[in-house]
């Protein structure tokens, strides 16, 4: 084998190395026989001799030691390789991590976590056992009997609102009230029916208590809750609704202050309630935000019960409790009515004016004569505008004579 091919077949037999120039050494030198091949270096293959073996004598290889892979070491003018193509990590989606905020609170609901749970825990119970018990006493008692029994209960709050406007200093309103107990107590037999709010005596009920009267001496109702059995209340309504409760117990005594006879009222006032509002819960249940709704419904309603003990009316309030809303003096209330009578009148007045009256006639304009003239053409503006023509006037007739033939 010459040396050229020899050289080629060890280099196709011997170790990978990086694609780089190889540079050859021979030494004439050497003995005959040795091949003595040097370690890569970077980038080339050195070769310290390369004589030609003889061709009986196989070539010597040593199996023992395993050839050393070359170190690879990139080459600086090439680019780096990224670890991850951009293809790749365009396609993979992006972990994005998005940090909002908790919703603050209202300003007079600091708890309102707390009383939204309180609520949907509320709801729940509702839903389960109360809502069903309320249709079947809607649906078993015919409604004189249920209106009766709330204007029982209603009644027996009286004494409690006579001494509220006792505390407003309102001794007409104080009046009105125990006049009102008295009639519906002996003429409304115990309560159950409302015979001072019709004629002759025109008496309708004003809730008013403690918690009114708080509010109408300007103190603030204090934070909201949402709590299980009261349901919705604030801190200065608690605190009044409280006191309330127990003046009848205190003033009266028995049997308000034996509890077989209390439990058993206070259960049935308050299923007759809940028996009266079933359509507004369930609607109110259907809002995007319940709790909020039902929140802002039951504020309303306070403040507007409050504001009419000034003597001002809230239009469109939507109650959601008590047998009736708070309304202003009856003389601020019949001032009000005829104010919407006589604007209602005037509308409908002028309504039926603008109806009858009919609309002016136009002028009636003749119709032209013949062929309307047609009109003018305009001469281009190189050109002279020709004279117009005159029209001339008809010719008269010109009197022709008869031949007469001769006889």
């Amino acid at each position: 084998m010459s040396l050229p091919a020899a050289a080629v077949a060890l280099l196709m037999t011997g170790p990978s190395v990086p694609d780089a120039p190889v540079h050859f050494a021979v030494d004439t030198a050497a003995e005959a026989g040795d091949l003595q091949v040097g370690n890569p270096q970077v980038g080339a293959l050195q070769l310290a001799a390369l004589q030609p073996a003889d061709a009986t004598t196989p070539p010597v290889s040593d199996p023992a030691a395993p050839a050393n892979p070359a170190p690879t070491v990139p080459d600086a003018s090439a680019p780096a390789a990224s670890a991850t193509p951009p293809e790749a990590a365009s396609d993979e989606p992006e972990s994005v991590i998005v940090v909002t905020a908790p919703e603050p609170a209202p300003p007079g609901d600091p708890l309102q976590k707390l009383n939204i749970e309180s609520f949907k825990a509320v709801q729940a119970v509702d839903q389960a056992v109360l809502e069903p018990v309320a249709k079947a006493y809607n649906k078993g008692l015919p409604r004189p009997v249920r209106q009766g029994l709330r204007n029982f209960f209603t009644n027996l709050s009286e004494p409690v609102v006579f001494a509220a406007y006792l505390l407003q200093f309102k001794p007409g309103k104080a009046a009105e009230t125990a006049g009102r107990f008295a009639i519906n107590t002996t003429l409304g037999v115990a309560g159950l029916v409302d015979v001072a709010k019709k004629k002759p005596f025109n008496l309708p009920y004003r809730p008013n208590g403690l918690a009114n009267t708080l509010g109408y001496y300007g103190v603030g109702p204090g934070p909201f809750f949402y709590l299980p059995i009261v349901g919705p209340t604030t801190l200065r309504d608690i605190i009044g609704d409280s006191v309330d409760r127990l003046l009848v117990p205190a003033v009266v005594g028995k049997p308000f202050t034996n509890p077989a006879v209390v439990l058993p009222m206070t259960i049935v006032d308050q299923l007759g309630e809940r028996a009266a509002f079933d359509e507004r819960i369930n609607k109110i249940r259907k809002e995007d935000k319940p709790y909020a709704a039902y929140r802002e419904l039951y504020l309303r309603q306070r403040k507007a019960e409050i504001e009419a003990l000034h003597g001002r009316i809230t239009p469109d309030v939507v109650p959601v409790y008590g047998p009736s809303m708070k309304t202003a003096d009856n003389k601020d209330e019949a001032k009000a009515k005829e104010a919407e009578a006589e604007a209602k009148a005037r509308a409908e007045a002028t309504k039926d004016v603008t109806e009858q009256t009919p609309a002016p006639a136009q002028p009636a304009v003749p119709a032209p004569q013949g062929n309307p003239p047609a009109a003018p053409i305009q001469p281009a503006a190189s050109e002279p505008a020709p004279a117009p023509a005159t029209t001339a006037a008809p010719a008269a007739p010109v009197p022709t004579l008869e031949t007469v033939p001769t006889p």
